[in-house]
């Protein structure tokens, strides 16, 4: 990848200024907000159509979902294993045809439930690291009390 340090394994974009209305842009800090803090993600945009990778990511990242909760799948898969993340500022532009199918309560709805789901299986059950051990060989370990979300250390 061009113009970025040795050892980049994916360049992720996140947007400088939102060119949406109001209940959009709230609507969205909130969602990253809680992806972050549910995924223990690192990046400060997880939806950000930008994305330059090296396709051998996906020698090691399987992607599952068919649905808007990829981008978290993506994402938190990727950090999960260990590829070295760049970000770089991207643009956005206001839509100046059409309008976004996702903003009404039943597709949100949806997309919580979705969320949910996909915490479940990789923040608490770990789903993606037990295969991706599996696949190397080894046995996978099994997460320590401390290392839990919500656990308590002394």
């Amino acid at each position: 990848m061009a113009g970025h340090a040795p050892g980049v394994d994916l360049v992720n974009g996140y947007k400088i200024s939102r060119s949406d209305p109001l209940h959009r842009i709230v609507i969205g800090r909130i969602y990253h907000y809680m992806a972050k803090l549910l995924f223990g993600l690192r990046v400060r945009d997880v939806d950000c159509d930008f994305r330059l990778m090296r396709r051998s990511i996906f020698d090691t990242v399987r992607l599952e979902k068919s649905s808007g909760v990829i981008c978290l799948e993506m994402m938190k898969k990727i950090q999960d294993a260990g590829f070295q993340i760049a970000e770089t500022p991207v643009h956005h532009y206001h839509r100046t045809y059409g309008k976004s199918q996702f903003f009404n309560f039943r597709r949100i709805a949806r997309t919580a439930v979705d969320v949910m789901k996909l915490w479940f299986r990789l923040v608490i059950l770990r789903e993606h690291r037990r295969q991706a051990a599996e696949a190397r060989g080894e046995a996978p370990a099994a997460p320590s009390a401390a290392s839990r979300p919500g656990a308590h250390r002394p």
